[in-house]
């Protein structure tokens, strides 16, 4: 039985099936029998009226910022319904969202099996490929004399520190987009203060990117990232 809340994105392939909610119907349909009753409730809906073969989805990258926002994971219908490229499901990988596909829980038809021998066979390949590589790195490391095992007094490079800095300072930018329109419909609503602003995102149910409550110094350095 599901807890807690989520995002829910659907797909319909034409206007038509939009307006007259051929297709979308049975989506929601599917969305509340995997979610089985239960304490939960779905935060935000989207609809993309796009063609499958398509990548340039605004819904869904709004689906998925306000995942992002909320933590929480986003839901659909069937896998279908996101893509049929192996490469868009990367893409949502990286996202950093959990997505939850109604038509797996079961695991019922050539969909869901493919899905799942495709996920195990890439995890199996990328395991054997690791393990393959450290293998070799540590027969030349020990065929050039280097000690192996121990406190090796391993002192990280100015580069590895540099890179580090920028892996963070491009996930709280990326945050900080997230949060753009939400801090402007806030300040249009009259939450001009620091103060105010985090009492909003606090009672909207938006964490911080530690997963914290707000603070008036955690919005202020969101605004200056937004501002730089």
């Amino acid at each position: 039985m599901a807890q807690g809340a989520f995002v829910a994105y659907y797909r319909v392939s034409t206007a038509r099936q939009g307006a007259s909610g051929l297709g979308l119907e049975a989506q929601k349909d599917a969305v509340t029998r995997y979610l089985n009753g239960g304490d939960w409730s779905i935060r935000a809906e989207f609809v993309e009226v796009e063609s499958g073969r398509k990548s340039d989805r605004p819904e869904l990258e709004r689906a998925l910022a306000t995942a992002r926002l909320h933590r929480i994971p986003l839901i659909v219908a069937n896998v279908s319904r996101l893509t049929r490229s192996s490469a868009f499901l990367h893409r949502l990988l990286e996202a950093g969202v959990e997505v939850r596909f109604c038509d797996l829980p079961e695991i019922e038809g050539p969909t869901g099996r493919f899905l799942l021998q495709q996920m195990a066979s890439v995890a199996e390949l990328e395991a054997g490929m690791i393990a393959s590589r450290t293998k070799a790195a540590l027969q030349m490391a020990k065929a050039r004399g280097k000690k192996l095992g121990g406190d090796r007094g391993v002192v990280m490079s100015d580069a590895t520190r540099k890179a580090g800095r920028a892996t963070r300072t491009a996930k709280a930018g990326a945050r900080a987009t997230d949060l753009a329109p939400h801090i402007a419909r806030l300040q249009a609503a009259g939450a001009t203060s620091l103060g105010a602003l985090a009492r909003a995102l606090n009672e909207e149910g938006i964490p911080t990117a530690r997963g914290g409550e707000w603070s008036p110094m955690q919005v202020s350095r969101v605004l200056a990232k937004l501002a730089a």
